[in-house]
């Protein structure tokens, strides 16, 4: 593979023969590959050295490989090793050979029946998860596949927490996830229980399978936000008061009051046909004493990675050749027009250097130098009353090179109400 992910050498490091693109993200590709030694089938992730780096990634990189090899459940993907070059990491995954089960549910929906069969599957996973302090934080329909069975395997740990992240409140502080899936909670960015996240993540899946669509749905993203953030949604006419009442605990807006795990499983709805999967480690061992800080990984550098375990073919997370683009969104109780008003004053004060261009009352481009490059964005939109949706959009252009970061920093500051 090149430096953009393309497939030049279909033979990875004498072990694996790559074949076709299973799909890609911002930051990575997955690939279908085979094991030249046992014709064992593999999912390859591959992701640039250089951009883990860039992008301050090396925590996360190895958080998900450490998190990864001690889980060992049916229903989670497992890590088989981990392989590098000089510019790749490489995590070869187990490969799921069902694909995503999300696309079973586009343009359709699951009968209660295989609804509840796929739902059991995913609440034992994410029980096991918990057990061991693991927060998925991503749970969403394209990271639940299906095996050669049928059957769900849960996937792509790349923003999970543990509990060594938890901050002195009891809280993570970290706003990640994908929209549709993002629990209130994140978005009033005062903190959020893990566990209480991933189980309204839970509720958006199961009611994405009973009605086809989601809970809270909108071309205009913002608007969509509003509606998760009261937590009104209505259940199609076809859904069963049993499981109107499971999926109404589940996207309870109030996280102190949203259903736990133990109460799920206590749930009749849920309760019909299941049955305990018994690990081999329900011992609990393995992530209690994980911490970012350790000590065993103090002296970790990039190629050390490379040799850090056994496991999974990551590939291509590059963006394009001249700039790299850094997206934030969060929530704001400053008011549009202060937030606009000050970020206006500090690039004035650069004598010329920046300027602010509005594209509308309350949506701006930060500029830089006399070629107008856009280094920054800053769009804002009404939550509720006290409240605000931020969104950062940072363009750094390599020929640019340093280009005020200090300045930058500090217009970023202000929209979050930091200065």
């Amino acid at each position: 593979m090149d430096d953009h992910g393309n497939v030049q050498e279909q033979i990875l490091l004498g072990k694996y023969e790559l074949g076709k693109l299973l799909g890609q993200g911002a930051y990575a590709k997955v690939y279908h590959a085979r094991n030249l030694k046992t014709g064992q089938s593999v999912a390859i992730k591959a992701m640039s050295l250089q951009n883990v780096l860039k992008r301050g990634l090396t925590e996360h990189v190895k958080r998900e490989i450490s998190i990864m090899h001690r889980l060992h459940h049916p229903h989670i993907v497992r890590i088989l090793e981990v392989l590098a070059t000089k510019t790749k990491i490489y995590f070869v995954l187990e490969f799921a050979k069902g694909g995503e089960l999300l696309t079973k549910v586009k343009g359709r929906r699951f009968s209660e029946d295989i609804n509840r069969r796929y739902f059991q599957q995913l609440i034992s996973a994410l029980s096991y998860c918990h057990s061991r302090g693991v927060f998925h934080r991503d749970l969403k329909g394209e990271n639940l596949l299906l095996d050669e069975n049928l059957n769900m395997k849960v996937t792509d740990f790349g923003l999970s927490a543990v509990t060594a992240q938890i901050q002195p409140d009891g809280l993570l502080h970290t706003f990640c996830g994908t929209p549709a899936y993002l629990a209130p909670e994140i978005l009033a960015n005062k903190g959020y229980d893990g566990a209480k996240v991933d189980i309204w993540s839970c509720g958006i899946i199961l009611y994405t399978f009973n009605a086809g669509y989601f809970p809270f749905s909108d071309r205009n993203i913002m608007m969509m936000y509003r509606k998760i953030f009261k937590g009104e949604f209505r259940c199609p006419e076809w859904t069963s008061p049993e499981l109107k009442r499971l999926l109404h605990r589940l996207l309870d807006s109030n996280p102190k009051t949203r259903i736990t795990l133990d109460q799920i499983i206590d749930d009749p709805w849920f309760k019909i046909g299941y049955r305990h999967i018994q690990t081999s480690s329900d011992d609990l061992s393995g992530l209690e004493d994980y911490d970012d800080n350790n000590k065993k990984y103090d002296f970790l550098n990039a190629f050390d990675i490379i040799s850090f375990s056994h496991g999974l073919d990551l590939s291509c997370l590059i963006e394009s050749a001249d700039c790299s683009v850094g997206v934030e969104i969060f929530v704001s109780a400053e008011s549009p027009e202060r937030i606009v008003g000050r970020i206006e004053e500090v690039a004035g004060a650069e004598e010329g250097r920046m300027t602010v261009v509005r594209k509308k009352d309350f949506a701006v481009q930060v500029v830089l130098g006399p070629n107008g490059d856009i280094v920054l964005t800053v769009d804002i939109h009404r939550l509720t009353d006290e409240l605000v949706i931020v969104e950062i959009r940072r363009v750094q252009r390599r020929q640019q090179k340093v280009l005020n970061t200090k300045i930058v920093v500090k217009i970023e500051a202000i929209a979050r109400h930091q200065t």
